[in-house]
């Protein structure tokens, strides 16, 4: 027992992440992790739950779900942005914990993110296919329902539409990261000038009439669920925390980013402040436009607005561009996925092919897995489904990372590097992002939690089978 005790607590040397990692080429600069940034976090999310919150549980409060949301997700980046400073490694928080507090909670807070990249790989696929069918449609052109919907929703098999933009976001990563990010950066900007389009059209549109009761009556659902009341804002909270998880997906990449004391906390810290101010605006346009009742159960409230507005020539631009921004997120998701599963291969705790590069020093293979795995996921679970499963394994990763910073601090300027960036306010503010969250976490649906222990199971069930006898760093 105290065998496997030791083995699961050792600490891995970050100079063997550096040398490891030194075959990655580092050709990402600020200005690709801001783009990189804004592409994942400013996805689907943006155009979808504003309007939905709204009318299930806020009203118009939904904007306070949108800043505590925000003050949570910006408290984790702090810790996120002095990590991948001192620590710049593929894999961001599996290898930082692994560093920190050892290999089996490393292989904890990894597990946790890999569920965040599959499932959201497959919603932000799932979502593309919903706006594009929808944009479609007025021209006549419609799937069947066996290859529209999942399988088991409403008639279906399989999504075609997210299974083909899943592969064509795979086949031009495979062809090299900064390919991809050229693409990335055009349609970035094509997307947050389509939203900024919306801003201004809508807010001319606004009836002051639709912002009260700003904070409704509380009632209870009857899914159980919380509406109105402060109960309806924390619920809400918890719903809109997976818009700004794309966050982390800059920091999978830090072991390919040029000067990374400088560009990561600047690509991380840069993105989430123009994402926030983004999904604040839409928000506050979106509710002002039309009374949060109207947007009940509608799946492109964006679009909607703007036609019930008259506005028909805007919403079909505004909307066309968002299915193309979606591929951003896709690029940025399945970056870092790829990145993270080439980590465990990189030490053993899966098997050892899916660390090895191509002869373009790039880990395809992790990325063929990251895809096979997507679209089995998307071709089975329903878009809704998918949206309650990000945020519960993502949390529990920033829960280690936002505690790892104690850890950090103790060995910073001795066998860590001394970051570009530190977080403020130490000791007080890590402790308040752990706090929020496990409070975000808390507050997400009981289906969530449930699938979340299951897919924990899985994870240790790999670790003690396969990967702690086959862990390098054990090993040595």
């Amino acid at each position: 027992m105290e065998n496997i005790k030791t083995k699961m607590l050792r600490k891995e040397d970050p100079s063997i992440y550096a040398t490891k990692d030194a075959h990655l080429k580092r050709t990402l600069t600020t200005k690709d992790f801001l783009a990189l940034g804004v592409g994942t976090i400013v996805s689907a999310t943006i155009f979808t739950l504003p309007g939905d919150v709204a009318a299930k549980h806020a009203g118009p409060a939904v904007i306070l779900s949108f800043i505590g949301a925000a003050i949570v997700a910006g408290l984790v980046a702090f810790a996120y942005a002095e990590m991948a400073s001192a620590m710049p490694f593929a894999g961001s928080a599996y290898s930082w914990i692994n560093i920190i507090f050892g290999e089996f909670f490393g292989w904890i807070a990894g597990w946790a993110l890999l569920a965040e990249y599959f499932i959201a790989v497959a919603f932000v696929g799932a979502g593309f296919s919903a706006n594009f069918r929808g944009l479609i449609s007025p021209l006549g052109l419609q799937l069947p329902k066996s290859l529209a919907n999942a399988f088991g929703t409403d008639g279906g098999i399989i999504d075609i539409t997210a299974a083909v933009v899943i592969l064509l976001a795979a086949a031009l990563l495979s062809m090299g990261v900064s390919k991809a990010s050229r693409v990335e950066n055009i349609l970035v900007v094509a997307k947050v000038l389509a939203i900024l389009v919306f801003i201004a059209v809508g807010a001319t549109a606004i009836h002051v009439r639709n912002y009260f009761p700003f904070i409704p009556k509380y009632h209870a659902n009857p899914d159980g669920s919380a509406f109105g009341g402060w109960q309806g804002v924390y619920t809400g909270v918890s719903m809109i925390f997976l818009s700004y998880v794309g966050f982390d997906s800059i920091a999978a990449n830090s072991a390919e980013a040029k000067d990374p004391q400088k560009t990561m906390p600047r690509g991380i810290l840069g993105s989430l402040i123009i994402a926030v101010t983004l999904f604040v605006a839409v928000a506050l346009v979106l509710v002002g436009m039309f009374k949060y009742t109207a947007y009940a159960n509608n799946a492109e409230p964006v679009g909607w607005a703007l036609r019930q507005s008259n506005h028909e020539t805007v919403a079909v631009v505004v909307q066309a561009v968002a299915v193309l921004g979606m591929f951003t997120a896709l690029i940025g998701m399945m970056l870092a996925g790829s990145r993270l599963i080439y980590s465990f291969g990189r030490d053993g705790l899966l098997p050892r092919w899916l660390g090895k590069l191509d002869h373009a020093q790039r880990p395809n293979r992790a990325l063929l897995i990251l895809t096979l795995g997507a679209v089995v996921i998307g071709a089975i679970f329903p878009f809704g489904t998918l949206a309650q499963l990000i945020s519960a394994g993502t949390l529990i990763a920033f829960m280690f990372v936002t505690l790892g910073i104690y850890g950090l601090r103790k060995r910073e300027g001795k066998d860590i590097a001394e970051p570009g960036f530190k977080m403020p306010f130490y000791p007080v503010l890590p402790l308040l992002g752990f706090l929020g969250s496990l409070l975000v976490f808390l507050g997400l649906s009981r289906n969530a939690k449930i699938y979340s222990l299951v897919w924990f199971v899985i994870g240790l069930l790999i670790y003690f089978g396969y990967g702690i006898s086959h862990s390098f760093l054990n090993k040595k």
